[in-house]
């Protein structure tokens, strides 16, 4: 692991081969050991840079006195790209990550070669969803985080997480996660507290339409409601826009279909 201080935090991240950068950003309760199965295809021709962001593990953090915004993890990323001298990169963004990408594609695309937003996370406003609604009533994002949030205030630590998970990915999914994947979502539980509030504004037509960097949007075959609505209206109307469904995937794609999700990605990038 390598350490670099940005916006005075020090991030961890892993660096592997050489070769064009890809940057690999993660999603809700995960941190730089997510990408594990898709460590060597991406470094085998690449230079692939891992960051965890502010406040995941290896930090120990209670969800307190710190600073856990989209715009100040986007804002993290940028100096990141900067300081290390990279830019413009291949950025890859799952989930959460995927919104942090789209925010850091609107405000720097100058930083990006090419864009893959892998089922970015989020919600749609009126102009690319007529029928939008309240987050907190619609299961989106929101409403699992502050779900999970209070259950962890509560002190059901695992139910927290449990539901967190599962709202995402279906009932009973936390219960199919192997036992690391588990334990990483724990390291990570209490940034769920922040998350509630962490100030993520829905997807607007405006904002799809001004992405102009080439993007690859990425979805599982089995990932059904909001994850597969937002992913489908961002394809519609970012330009330059290409479409990838991973079959027998949902929405831990690169973990459930590693070889196809890195065949998809390095097809696009080569």
């Amino acid at each position: 692991m390598k350490r670099l201080t940005v916006n005075s935090y020090e991030m961890t991240y892993l660096d592997l081969g050489k070769g064009p950068t890809i940057l690999c950003l993660h999603g809700s309760l995960n941190d730089f050991r997510a990408w594990a199965p898709v460590l060597k295809p991406f470094s085998a021709k690449h230079r692939l840079i891992v960051p965890s962001f502010r406040h995941y593990f290896p930090e120990h953090w209670d969800g307190n006195n710190g600073t856990f915004t989209i715009d100040q993890h986007v804002a993290d990323i940028i100096d990141f790209i900067e300081k290390l001298q990279i830019g413009p990169v291949n950025l890859v963004g799952h989930s959460r990550g995927g919104h942090i990408a789209f925010r850091l594609a609107e405000q720097r695309p100058d930083l990006i070669e090419k864009l893959v937003l892998a089922e970015p996370g989020g919600t749609l406003d009126a102009s690319l969803d007529p029928d939008a609604n309240d987050p907190l009533a619609d299961g989106g994002p929101r409403a699992y985080a502050s779900t999970a949030a209070a259950l962890l205030r509560a002190g059901d630590f695992e139910g927290g997480v449990r539901a967190f998970v599962d709202g995402v990915n279906g009932p009973g999914a936390w219960e199919k996660l192997p036992p690391a994947d588990q334990q990483m979502r724990e390291d990570n539980a209490f940034t769920l507290l922040a998350q509630e509030h962490e100030g993520r504004r829905p997807f607007a037509l405006r904002e799809a339409a001004a992405i102009l960097v080439p993007t690859l949007f990425i979805g599982g075959g089995d990932t059904k409601g909001l994850l597969a609505k937002v992913l489908n209206a961002l394809a519609t109307h970012v330009p330059n826009a290409r479409k990838v469904t991973i079959p027998k995937a949902g929405h831990s794609m690169f973990r459930q279909q590693p070889k196809a999700f890195a065949q998809a990605v390095l097809g696009f990038l080569n």
